[in-house]
């Protein structure tokens, strides 16, 4: 049974299918919890450098 056990952590701890799109989904959400966090200066940032755009023509 020890052997067992110490044979499926060993699988266990080796195994890494998934875990990129473990990595990805956290970054993921920690980009959405910045961009909550954030909100209103991200938005005035982008109608301020939309503003200067248009001003300036582009």
């Amino acid at each position: 049974m020890r052997n067992f056990l110490n044979g499926l952590l060993l699988d266990l701890r080796s195994d890494n299918r998934g875990m990129e799109l473990v990595q990805v989904a956290i970054l993921i959400a920690i980009a959405v919890v910045i961009g909550l966090i954030f909100n209103k200066q991200i938005t005035s940032f982008v109608n301020g450098v939309f503003k200067d755009l248009f001003r300036a023509g582009f």
